[in-house]
């Protein structure tokens, strides 16, 4: 193992569209863990849409980052982790972090199911369209879907889990053609338009004529309101971000007729992940045995080494993406 530990520090705030300039690599020797921590040598990290949010002002200047990342244990000075333990904790955008046994997660290794699933399917982004699907829209069997950014981590994971939970139509957007063809030909999608090719309504009203009974939203803007006005009675809106406002000056309104949500008894809520770790248990008993099976594949953008996340995270809010955007590091490949 190295002496030298890498971090990713923000310089300054963006305005619009962040640039490599707004971070730097800084060096410093391995740090040594204290008693009742652990050093972990990471391996593979996440990048995410929240992470631009939190540039405008939850991310210190001059710090490492805060990110998901996955990581093996080389030193340990607590009985709680063991030295070759692979964990879960949210100290990424760094070679090596020192840990506390509270600040992770122990990752219970499934045979046949590729560690990186563990920040995909089986992660915070697997999780969050579990927990939208099953806790927040409590989607039934049969009922009709509509994902916006289908194509991204979110999106992908959504429509997977939904139709092995028994939805009846998916409808997905995304950018670019490319990106409709796969949700289409590989996610099994009913159909998908690019959002870009003209007024929103109009695409989803083609694609869902009969409308829809949930829409899982993580765009806002247009799509938000074409989906509100496309809802059945009683249907539900899933809010799991507003990944096409992050980059915005000025934020743009989200037009819709305000009074269809209570001639059509809707409901619109939000959710923060967070809020439904316990469900990683259940969300693995689930998705484990269609991992292996073949039926749930993993969607992912894999980006090698550590030196290239900047370059991920900015790809990834450009679109740069089909799936889960993951960065590997070079000692990963030999634990799958």
């Amino acid at each position: 193992m190295t002496d030298i530990a890498l971090t990713v520090q923000q310089t300054a705030r963006p305005t619009g569209f962040p640039t490599a300039d707004h971070f730097r690599f800084a060096e410093s020797r391995v740090p040594d863990p204290e008693p009742g921590t652990a050093l972990v040598e990471n391996l593979y990290w996440s990048v995410d849409p929240y992470h631009r949010e939190m540039m405008d002002g939850d991310f210190a200047l001059g710090a490492p980052l805060e990110g998901r990342a996955l990581g093996r244990v080389t030193e340990s000075r607590t009985p709680a982790l063991r030295e070759g333990e692979i964990v879960f904790h949210r100290r990424g955008w760094r070679t090596h972090a020192v840990v506390r046994p509270e600040e992770t997660r122990s990752v219970a290794r499934h045979e046949g199911v590729p560690l990186s699933a563990y920040l995909g399917i089986l992660g915070g982004t697997g999780l969050t369209a579990y927990a939208g699907l099953t806790r927040v829209a409590r989607l039934r069997e049969g009922e009709d879907l509509f994902v916006s950014a289908a194509a991204g981590g979110v999106g992908t994971a959504t429509g997977r889990l939904a139709r092995l939970l028994g939805a009846g139509r998916l409808v997905g957007s995304a950018g670019g053609a490319a990106k409709v063809a796969y949700l289409t030909e590989r996610i099994g999608y009913d159909a998908a338009f690019d959002y870009r090719a003209g007024p929103v309504a109009g695409l989803l009203a083609e694609a869902a004529p009969g409308g829809i009974d949930v829409c899982v939203d993580n765009v806002g803007g247009e799509q938000l309101g074409a989906a509100i006005g496309a809802l059945r009675e009683f249907g539900r809106v899933v809010r799991v971000g507003t990944v096409g406002q992050y980059n915005a000056v000025r934020m743009p309104p989200t037009p819709f007729d305000h009074a269809l949500v209570v001639e059509k008894s809707l409901r619109i809520e939000g959710f923060l992940v967070r809020n439904h770790l316990g469900l990683q248990d259940e969300l693995e008993e689930f998705a484990v045995p269609h991992i292996r099976s073949g039926r749930l594949v993993l969607d992912e953008t894999v980006v090698d080494g550590f030196g290239r996340i900047v370059e991920a995270f900015l790809s990834m809010l450009r679109g740069g993406n089909t799936g889960k955007m993951i960065v590997r590091g070079a000692t990963a490949d030999h634990l799958d």
